[in-house]
């Protein structure tokens, strides 16, 4: 899926800005990748004009509090095409400030985009120079061609669903760096599989099921009404502080013996929307508290 390593250590170790320029064919999961992002931290803008981006970088590192260390921008073919030349020169910019820039350029193959198109139904941004939609990607491919070519990362979404994509820009791009190992907190529903890359996979099936609640069925884990509902079941916390003191054990352990960047811990359960949401939350939540720098949440059946 990707053909160029996304190194993060650099920017870690320097302790600069870290800017993901986020770029590609239309249809290939910009806004997913974007909204990921958001999600894991970065301070987002989309669609900014490129000529306007060491001014943004800028202005952003001159905030006297509260200012982000991360951000991700959206550079495509909605800018002003004579721009897109001149994006080295204002990475170059970008990079004299303190920040540190990287492309991640996502792709798909033609008859994928042309199929995702039919589906939503949506106008490519070219449609308006009055092009078969056909015509619209190819002219958008070429346009594109010097952002590929200078692109840190290029992923191909063509095989790729939006969860495996989310999941994709999460372990490969936002974490990982100075912090170790990494750790991913995952919730799933067993009818629809166990993740196949999960590290450990937690069965809260046993639990009490808020889904029989109908005030709760519409919620889900993250919700404080589930979240106050299970928390006052004996099971639960009971459940809870066994898997922590497990995790406790042995992930350092699995940090020690290994090379990985990152590891996945998965909890499922019926419709994974109430109990494994939870799950993930929680022990993401205690993962923090026990010191690790790089978790994220992510819920395979709500994302």
């Amino acid at each position: 899926m990707s053909n160029s390593p996304f190194d993060t250590a650099s920017a870690a170790e320097s302790n600069a800005f870290t800017l993901v320029i986020v770029s590609g064919m239309s249809g290939s999961g910009k806004s997913v990748a974007l909204n990921t992002f958001e999600d894991l931290g970065f301070y987002c803008v989309d669609n900014l004009p490129a000529e306007l981006l060491p001014q943004f970088v800028q202005n952003v590192i001159k905030a006297e509090e509260g200012m982000p260390t991360k951000l991700a921008v959206g550079i495509d073919v909605r800018n002003r095409h004579s721009d897109l030349a001149n994006i080295p020169e204002w990475l170059s910019a970008v990079g004299a400030l303190g920040a540190d820039p990287r492309l991640v350029f996502f792709e798909s193959s033609d008859g994928v985009l042309l199929k995702r198109y039919a589906d939503t139904r949506r106008r490519h941004p070219l449609s308006q120079f009055g092009l078969a939609l056909a015509d619209a990607i190819s002219l958008e491919r070429q346009v594109l061609k010097p952002l590929r070519q200078i692109a840190d990362a290029i992923v191909d979404t063509s095989e790729l669903n939006v969860h495996q994509l989310r999941r994709h820009v999460i372990t490969e791009f936002a974490m990982g760096g100075d912090a170790g190992m990494s750790l991913l907190f995952e919730s799933f529903a067993y009818r629809r599989g166990v993740p196949a890359d999960a590290d450990f996979v937690f069965d809260a099936r046993g639990l009490p099921n808020p889904h029989w609640n109908p005030a709760l069925r519409p919620l889900s884990g993250r919700d404080g009404g589930v979240r106050d509902y299970l928390e006052a079941q004996a099971d639960v916390n009971l459940y809870v502080e066994q898997i922590s003191q497990f995790l406790d054990t042995w992930l350092p352990r699995l940090q020690a013996d290994s090379t990985r960047s990152y590891a996945t811990i998965a909890f499922g359960c019926t419709g994974g929307r109430h109990r494994s949401v939870y799950l993930a939350e929680r022990m993401a939540e205690h993962a923090r508290t026990r010191g690790w720098n790089e978790v994220a949440v992510h819920h395979r059946e709500l994302d």
